[in-house]
């Protein structure tokens, strides 16, 4: 499935033109997403040297997507091609009533992705009692 996924405000708090603290559950999520052998777009309004830092703060943090505002890699951008991406599902803060977060973005593409190596981070949300309703599914 091809995954369209924001940056600002979605992968990141929104601090454009600067990089926000990565959302919680933001990195996790996507390479579950990429595990499961989904395509992973990165949909943005960033470009140029924005765009850059936008993309090397993922892969700084394990994320590769497989294609930057493009369909496919190797597409061209050429201004008499639409530059609406076409995905199965999209990811961003702008949809109709917000950005759901990351837990409830799990809990609608029905993913319980939280293995033994993320047992530790888990428990330390849990005493600080953040998605408590979240965690309490696990």
């Amino acid at each position: 499935m091809k995954i369209a996924i924001d940056f600002d405000g979605t992968i990141v708090e929104d601090r454009y033109p600067l990089i926000g603290k990565p959302r919680l559950f933001a990195f996790e999520t996507m390479k579950e997403l990429q595990k499961r052998n989904h395509q992973l777009i990165l949909w943005t309004y960033r470009k140029g040297e924005e765009l850059k830092e936008a993309v090397d703060f993922c892969r700084k943090r394990g994320i590769e997507f497989y294609s930057v505002n493009k369909n496919y890699p190797e597409e061209v951008f050429d201004e008499t091609v639409s530059r609406k991406i076409i995905a199965d599902i999209y990811i961003d803060d702008r949809n109709l009533g917000g950005f759901p977060g990351w837990s409830e973005t799990c809990r609608l593409l029905d993913i319980n992705y939280y293995d033994k190596s993320m047992q530790s981070g888990l428990r330390n949300y849990k005493k600080r009692n953040i998605f408590k309703r979240f965690l309490n599914k696990f």
